[in-house]
């Protein structure tokens, strides 16, 4: 286990964010540089992407602890991770990359294996994970290092076979709905049926339509209570059928009360490091165009 350290103050946090012309589609970056005196340690909440996390700091570094399985440096975080923490210890800084699954396929290739895990970057890149390191460490500031990953996956982007359009089509609904969508629906739309949309998105995503749907309609309902919302009108906002619906969810996917996700560290600096979480986003609805991906 993790030794128990002190939750991160928000003053001990800068957040760098890129330029909006320093962006990948499916890919959203922020750095984050820490300066706490003591140990920190932070339960990580499930977020609909595959995170990957590049430890920057000097020394020990980050400790992530998952099912019993420690990792140690710069890790790739799967969908549904589970009970995730991360510990460190002083100051340390640490570019945060969150990739849509469908980037994350075509980045890692299908994202089956690394549903559920988490994983040292070495184990995926090899020799190119510290040589990846080496290059944003030595970058004088977080715009170029920005510049430098954008780089980096640009280059691999194009190293394994896009997913199928209807699989990313599918997966793009889900987001923009917010995870109020069914499977039949989504079926219809992309002219599959339900086992063969099934089948294709889990193999390509690494996580089936429905869990994909609980797991984004999870992530609205978190930010919702993290803005200070109360439960009761964020069960109805979100689409469960009570309050006691969204606290079986909670508890599924962040191992926490609503309560305790409302203020949870993971969450607190979301609308800095990543406003496109922001909970006021309005869902698209049925018919609307959704700009295609690459």
């Amino acid at each position: 286990m993790l030794p128990t350290g002190t939750p991160p103050d928000r003053a001990w946090v800068d957040v760098a964010v890129p330029r909006p012309s320093v962006r990948l589609p499916g890919v959203s970056m922020a750095g984050f540089r820490h300066r706490a005196p003591a140990l920190v340690d932070i339960a990580m909440v499930a977020y609909p992407s595959v995170t990957l996390l590049v430890d920057l700091s000097e020394g020990e570094g980050v400790v992530y602890e998952t099912h019993g399985r420690h990792e140690h440096g710069s890790v790739v975080v799967g969908l549904l991770p589970g009970d995730l923490r991360a510990a460190g210890w002083g100051a340390g800084q640490c570019l945060q990359i969150r990739l849509e699954p469908v980037a994350a396929a075509a980045l890692f290739g299908a994202s089956t294996e690394l549903s559920g895990t988490v994983v040292a970057l070495e184990e995926v890149w090899g020799r190119d994970a510290e040589r990846a390191e080496d290059r944003l460490r030595a970058a004088a500031s977080w715009d170029e290092r920005f510049t430098i990953a954008v780089d980096i996956l640009g280059r691999r982007l194009g190293a394994h076979p896009p997913v199928d359009p209807q699989v990313a089509y599918a997966w793009r609904r889900t987001l923009t709905s917010r995870g109020r969508v069914r499977v039949d629906g989504l079926a219809d739309e992309v002219g599959w049926s339900r086992k063969r949309l099934w089948s294709r998105f889990r193999s390509q995503l690494g996580i089936t339509p429905k869990r994909a749907a609980r797991l984004v309609r999870f992530d609205h309902a978190a930010h919702l209570l993290a803005a200070g919302h109360a439960a009761a009108r964020v069960a109805a906002e979100s689409g469960y059928v009570d309050q006691s619906h969204l606290h079986r969810e909670v508890t599924t996917f962040a191992g926490l009360t609503p309560t305790a996700l409302a203020v949870a560290p993971w969450l607190a600096i979301d609308d800095v490091a990543w406003p496109a979480s922001s909970p006021t986003q309005r869902p698209a609805k049925r018919g609307e165009r959704i700009p295609d991906l690459p």
